[in-house]
């Protein structure tokens, strides 16, 4: 693999294509278990029969982890709703019909949102109390084992140039309860300035998938709790905020 076109470069990764093919190369530092983690969790949505970039590698180059698998050309979701404005409202239709085709798929080998969530909660900036009752409220949710992709935003769906549509980045995944990774997603395009936009992709899940309202309501502060954790300071003032004020 030859490791010279970047197309993107972040902290702890950078990413490049060599002809059919995307490589993302993890830094020294980053941990072993995490990268052939995140390629199990591609390999086994792939199984799905989801439409996701096949896994063709997981190799060390130079002593740096990588994960090699399929390059798909096109454009992201966030890029057409920017060329075409008009049209936002159609993709973000076709967003909830893909999240609801995810939660439909099973996977038993991921590993568990509940315990995600837990885990970062107990990692925030909220007193003992506070984490103490996300804790008992995450217990108190029903036990589901929908697929969650962990990162369902625009700019992870690619319409390729022959008009199949994939979903990127599945480092995140886990199994769980499907109104936490659509609250999720709400909340990252909250956060992007976008709430109206929030606001008509939590009325279309509630509308198609026929959940409960107040329930998926019951998700918000929780996730906003996880998300604080790796959030910018700025963000996670807002995330914190929405917490303490359940203003949503």
């Amino acid at each position: 693999m030859k490791l010279e076109k970047v197309i993107l470069k972040r902290d702890n990764k950078t990413i490049y294509q060599d002809g059919d093919f995307k490589i993302k190369v993890f830094d020294e530092n980053h941990s072993k278990a995490d990268v052939l983690h995140e390629a199990l969790n591609q390999a086994c949505v792939e199984e799905t029969g989801l439409n996701v970039p096949a896994i063709i590698d997981v190799e060390c180059i130079d002593g740096k982890w990588s994960i090699v698998s399929e390059y798909i050309k096109g454009k992201t979701f966030e890029q057409l709703m920017e060329e075409n404005p008009d049209k936002a409202d159609e993709y973000l239709e076709k967003m909830v019909d893909m999240h609801l085709e995810i939660f439909s798929k099973p996977c038993r080998i991921m590993n568990r949102l509940s315990d995600k969530l837990t885990n970062k909660i107990m990692e925030s900036e909220l007193d003992a109390i506070t984490r103490f009752d996300m804790h008992r409220k995450i217990l108190e949710m029903p036990n589901r084992m929908k697929i969650c992709h962990g990162d369902f935003t625009p700019a992870n769906i690619t319409v390729a140039e022959d008009g199949k549509v994939y979903i990127i980045d599945w480092s995140h995944a886990a199994q769980g309860n499907a109104p936490a990774d659509v609250v999720r997603t709400c909340l990252y395009m909250r956060l992007s300035g976008k709430k109206e936009m929030a606001d008509k992709y939590f009325d279309l899940y509630v509308e198609k998938s026929g959940q409960d309202r107040e329930y998926v309501y019951k998700w918000y502060p929780i996730v906003a709790a996880a998300m604080s954790v790796d959030a910018t300071e700025e963000n996670k003032k807002l995330l914190l905020g929405w917490i303490e004020k359940a203003d949503f």
